[in-house]
């Protein structure tokens, strides 16, 4: 575990399969989001980028799928590689054909589509009829909540079906790599459960690895190997997610197990720091 952000700790052995390293953005040609933020993501594992609102996490993801102009952001310092690959300059579509589907915060189903269509609509980037149907019935049967609505318009189906169906809809691609954006916010706790186990079937049955942004600390480092905290655009803290889940600050701060409140985790760590200074 580290305490810096300067340089992309990287929790295997193995190449990993994306590299994040010191990108800053920038909206509006003014706002600095984020500062330097360095991450890395082995092959078939679940990273989980973790903190509140306003943190950075989505402004992180959208700057991997390459989604910050349709928010007039952008990428002015650092780099971003798949496989080894400069990616910053492809276009959301061409990351789609290499693998890589972002599931955005809120699910944006097309609400006047069905369940079905909805999930063809994933699709677009296959020509083969048998490889469409195919992934068809594989969604259908890590989510057989969606086979039964089906036909049933995405407006009339419920927060977690609607979760279901933008994850379903990822997978329609044939997805290497998923960023899944807040997949819990608003659903039923059983529900997020539900949610965070077919991502687990998924990255050890079908080795979909997954970046997931997530608020509800304990559910994600239940799940993921390895994790990110955020805090004002920059990385506070990494390490395996066994280990973050333990330490005594993001208990403190992130999982409600502290004696006192704090103002933010940057507090808790230079706390900690000075007081071990003054000893």
């Amino acid at each position: 575990m580290t305490d810096s952000p300067q340089t992309a700790s990287t929790p295997s052995a193995a190449a990993p399969l994306l590299v994040v390293n010191g990108i800053e953005v920038i909206y509006n040609h003014v706002i600095l989001v984020l500062k330097g933020v360095s991450l890395s993501v082995p092959r078939e594992s679940i990273v989980a980028i973790l903190g509140g609102n306003g943190a950075g996490k989505t402004t992180t993801l959208r700057a991997i799928s390459n989604l910050l102009k349709g928010e007039r952001g952008e990428v002015t310092k650092g780099s971003i590689e798949l496989e080894g690959e400069r990616i910053e300059a492809l276009t959301p579509s061409d990351l789609v054909k290499r693998g890589v589907v972002q599931v955005m915060e809120g699910r944006h189903c097309f609400a006047h589509l069905t369940i079905e269509e909805n999930l063809l609509t994933g699709s677009y980037t296959r020509t083969n009829k048998g490889e469409i149907a195919a992934n068809l019935d594989k969604v259908y049967n890590y989510f057989p909540r969606l086979k039964t609505r089906r036909t049933s318009q995405a407006a009339y189906t419920s927060g977690g079906e609607q979760q279901m169906c933008a994850i379903g809809r990822a997978l329609m691609s044939n997805p290497r790599l998923v960023l899944l954006d807040e997949p819990s916010m608003g659903l039923a706790p059983q529900i997020v459960e539900e949610v965070f186990n077919i991502v687990q079937d998924l990255n050890q049955k079908e080795k979909v690895t997954f970046v997931l942004a997530e608020q509800n600390t304990h559910m994600a480092l239940k799940y993921a190997d390895y994790g990110y905290i955020m805090e004002s655009g920059r990385i506070m803290m990494d390490g395996a997610a066994k280990d973050l889940a333990n330490n005594e600050d993001v208990k403190e701060f992130y999982l409600g197990m502290g004696g006192g409140e704090r103002k933010s985790f940057k507090d808790v760590k230079s706390y900690k720091r000075r007081k071990r200074w003054l000893a």
